[in-house]
């Protein structure tokens, strides 16, 4: 499979995928608090996609070797690292949950996105929580801004490795970014470790996701017997923040922005993270 480079009415389709992607996690916001279950969460985001007309791109979703994906969306608890399935259990005060988003427009294009809650509120969450999501929201940034034609992805991998084991985190390895398009999937793999100069060099017209996975741990992990959800080895806390990027002709684009997105860490200025 090789890279696509969108043109005008292709990067039109991508916003329009990728702006409803995150109004999803708009909408869910308020609703996720202590005492709803992650069933019920995926049930509101089904309702939800149905108003705006797009559909779940995780539903019976079935790669080579994987029994099909059982939910609307995926909601990692604590020390899953990814593709934690909805269950009936009730989520608890201090619990961090990632929800990841990616929906289907009624013409084809894909949006994906994810976010970190903190159940309770900040107060309710121990400081190591809340730091591990900081941290990771931060790395994730750290690699957005060094996009732009000429860049090269192990420039991405590099500042978030560097960044993530700088504060005493580490980042798995065996997941990653990935391009983005009229498939869930396409080329390039977007690492998020590597050294700068190396791998696909950026140019405009193309969209991947951005998705670091941080443990507060070790970055060793493994497969439960479900065939799906990925946990920390060590049991440890692991955190992920995700966008859809445009690499446009003279830097980026974050396309998973709406009116309830995170605003953009201090070190990014608002003039590259909103498109003009």
């Amino acid at each position: 499979m090789s890279i696509t480079y969108k043109d005008a009415a292709g990067i039109e389709g991508m916003r329009t995928a990728c702006r409803l992607a995150s109004e999803v996690l708009d909408y869910l916001t308020p609703l996720i608090q202590p005492g709803i279950t992650t069933l019920e969460i995926d049930r509101l985001a089904a309702d939800y996609m149905k108003q705006q007309g797009t559909r779940s791109a995780t539903i019976g979703y079935q790669p080579s070797g994987y029994p099909p994906y059982p939910g609307h969306l995926c909601t990692s608890l604590n020390h899953v690292v990814c593709h934690g399935i909805p269950n009936d259990k009730p989520l608890k005060k201090g619990d961090i949950l990632n929800v990841d988003v990616t929906v289907i427009t009624p013409d084809g294009w894909y949006g994906d996105n994810s976010r970190m809650f903190l159940i309770g509120g900040e107060a309710a969450c121990s400081l190591q929580a809340r730091r591990l999501c900081q941290v990771t929201y931060e790395a994730m940034w750290k690699g957005i801004v060094l996009v732009r034609p000429g860049a090269r992805l192990g420039d991405i991998g590099h500042a978030i490795q560097t960044y993530a084991e700088g504060n005493g985190y580490s980042v798995v390895r065996e997941f990653c970014g990935h391009g983005i398009g009229q498939r869930f999937h396409e080329e390039p793999q977007v690492l998020h470790y590597g050294r700068p100069g190396t791998l696909e060099e950026l140019e405009p017209g193309m969209t991947f996701t951005i998705e670091p996975m941080i443990n507060a741990g070790r970055r060793e992990i493994k497969e439960l017997g479900d065939g799906w959800t990925i946990v920390t080895r060590d049991r440890s806390l692991s955190a992920q923040w995700e966008h859809t990027v445009l690499v446009t002709e003279t830097g980026y684009e974050v396309l998973t922005l709406s009116a309830g997105s995170l605003a953009p860490p201090a070190f990014v200025t608002a003039a590259a993270a909103v498109p003009a």
